[in-house]
């Protein structure tokens, strides 16, 4: 019996709160389960420092989790971590992106994690896609960019395999005494975009084929909540 009462392979109920900055150019608060996370997306006419004369333009993406958003205080700072799971989320974002339609312009996703119960990596990366969207959404209407520069959506879940038990979503409690956590990402169309699996155990190709497909139908419902709160 899992902690919350779920079966084996079923998610977390989701919901996402759109708007929810008010001066950001796209925000979502994003929760799954207990876990929240508030992403907000940024629109800077500038390239990164290191892109000077680039004609493409750049996604990136910012994470952090609050002091109090566990049950211990966490330092206020970034951590190799941290900074680890933002690279994670901007590969995410960039997928689905078209970085040349968007011109010498970049898009800053935050996430910041408000509650930490496990999967804040898969909130980030699903939120982070509807607060991106809704940025791109603005500089079309503006006539900066053309619809085309938004690709197929992205969103992510995750696997936790215990021994020979796998489970979908897990929460907090689940994740802790898991051998391997296994974040999928995959894109509207069905491709895989990434799969972040780092295990405290080997583990073989036919499970991991499991955590996939265990995966893949919670992430067409994921991508299903996102379509309808964007216009993509």
């Amino acid at each position: 019996m899992r902690p919350d009462g779920r079966a084996a392979d079923e998610m977390r109920a989701t919901e996402m709160t759109i708007g929810y900055q008010e001066y950001a150019d796209g925000s979502v608060l994003i929760g799954m389960g207990h876990t929240r996370v508030l992403c907000a997306a940024t629109v800077e006419e500038r390239l990164p420092p290191w892109r000077p004369n680039y004609e493409q333009g750049w996604v990136m993406a910012e994470y952090s989790m609050l002091p109090r958003s566990t049950r211990e205080r966490t330092e206020r700072h970034i951590s190799a971590r941290d900074t680890e799971i933002a690279q994670l989320i901007g590969r995410a974002m960039r997928a689905a992106v078209d970085l040349d339609l968007l011109g010498p312009r970049t898009i800053i996703v935050d996430c910041d994690a408000l509650l930490a119960d496990g999967g804040t990596r898969c909130a980030a990366i699903t939120g982070g896609y509807v607060a991106l969207a809704l940025a791109v959404e603005r500089l079309v209407r503006e006539r900066s960019v053309p619809p085309s520069v938004l690709r197929a959506p992205v969103a992510a879940t995750s696997v936790a395999l215990t021994g020979d038990e796998m489970l979908l979503d897990p929460c907090a409690e689940e994740d802790i005494r898991a051998n391997v956590d296994c974040v999928v990402v995959v894109n509207g169309d069905g491709l895989i975009v990434e799969v972040d699996a780092p295990a405290a155990q080997p583990f073989s190709r036919a499970q991991l084929e499991r955590m996939l497909d265990m995966a893949e139908p919670a992430i067409r419902e994921l991508i299903s909540l996102q379509r309808g709160l964007v216009a993509s």
